[in-house]
């Protein structure tokens, strides 16, 4: 398989962003949001167009983005973490990249997600909403080509393990 692009997948709090902008880094590749792609087109907040439109048209904007993302090359892709709900998205996905799921435990991810008012799907009692979530969703990342726990893991362990799974060279080396 050639590795055109990087897709991040994986419930919100799990280090798409942060690991995918070090890979991108890393690999000198354009690193990409899809939420933030979204929110620049839109000119406006998630929690916006989900107040504003809904679920449902936040979904379609993203299924949009994503496709216009991946049509390019040397792109880290971070996705929004409901951006796997799609059938078509994840096709998109493993026909346009190397996708690799980033999960972490419960816990974890409260304590990463606590702070950020920005979650749309976190409104009302934290912990019940991240564990009724990640039951819903916890499948939803079973297509990716790969897996990989980031509870335990520094940014630089886990960009270090994405190299060497999806068979990259870095710029200059044999």
């Amino acid at each position: 398989m050639t590795t055109s692009n990087i897709v991040l997948v994986g419930f919100m709090g799990t280090g798409k962003s942060t690991v995918g902008q070090k890979l991108a880094e890393r690999l000198s590749w354009t690193f990409q949001d899809s939420d933030a792609v979204v929110e620049k087109e839109q000119q406006t907040t998630i929690s916006e167009l989900f107040r504003v439109h809904g679920e449902a048209h936040f979904r379609v904007l993203e299924s949009k983005a994503l496709e216009h993302i991946l049509g390019q090359q040397g792109q880290i892709l971070a996705t929004g973490g409901g951006a796997v709900l799609a059938e078509s998205n994840r096709a998109c996905m493993l026909r346009h990249g190397y996708v690799v799921a980033l999960q972490a435990s419960p816990e974890t991810i409260i304590q990463r997600v606590r702070s950020d008012q920005n979650r749309p799907l976190l409104q009302g009692n934290l912990e019940d909403r991240v564990y009724m979530l990640l039951e819903q969703r916890k499948h939803a990342y079973d297509f990716a080509h790969t897996t990989i726990d980031t509870t335990e893991l520094t940014t630089d362990q886990i960009v270090e393990e994405i190299i060497v799974r999806a068979g990259l060279k870095e710029e200059g080396q044999a």
